[in-house]
């Protein structure tokens, strides 16, 4: 799939945002994509997965980790799409950890897989989560890399389109010198702004 065939799939489904936003970093924009709006929709979740697959069997992973909530489905779909196992972590106090029974053996081939990649942070923690476990990080993987993270995880980072809007401290968001509404886009909530 085409970089331009990706963002007209979130434009087809309302999932292209524009506004005002605080991401889960805490940075401001005026552009969000909103992946749960597509991942709904179970065969395009299976048409992204099979796609960020083809992009990542080279590497051969026996096993994709997710972090919780954004990664799940499309961590779900790419490994149905290489035939191996997913995982996801999650956090608990405030730490991205492996629960519900979930275990990572040593020396496992893992892919991170992701659904918008920003900061590139939660990729980096569920990079620590796998190596804790003493396994082989061979990548990491998402549908949307909207910042500049492209060489940053010391692994090969594959992704199906990439979109460029700036990114703000909220003490420097022009957005908010201009008064727009602060919109927190995972539940749709005026989000504090202080």
């Amino acid at each position: 799939m085409q970089s331009d065939e990706i963002i007209n799939i979130f434009k087809q489904d309302s999932a292209l945002l524009e506004g005002h936003f605080i991401l889960s970093s805490g940075l401001h924009t005026s552009g969000y994509l909103q992946c749960a709006l597509v991942l709904q929709h179970p065969e395009k979740a299976a048409q992204l997965g099979s796609a960020l697959a083809s992009l990542v069997k080279k590497l051969a992973p026996t096993l994709i980790l997710s972090p919780a909530l954004g990664g799940l489905i499309i961590g779900h779909e790419v490994a149905r799409a290489c035939g191996r196992r997913a995982m996801f972590a999650e956090r608990k106090n405030g730490v991205l950890t492996l629960r519900r029974g979930f275990t990572i053996e040593k020396d496992e081939r893992i892919l991170v897989v992701e659904d918008v990649v920003t900061t590139g942070g939660s990729t980096r923690e569920t990079i620590a989560v796998a190596k804790g476990y003493g396994a082989h990080v061979v990548g990491a993987a998402a549908v949307i890399n909207r910042g500049d993270t492209k060489n940053s995880f010391d692994v090969p980072f594959e992704f199906l389109a990439s979109v460029a809007w700036p990114t703000y401290n909220p003490e420097s968001c022009p957005l908010c010198e201009e008064g727009l509404p602060l919109v927190k886009p995972g539940s749709r909530d005026i989000a504090p702004t202080g």
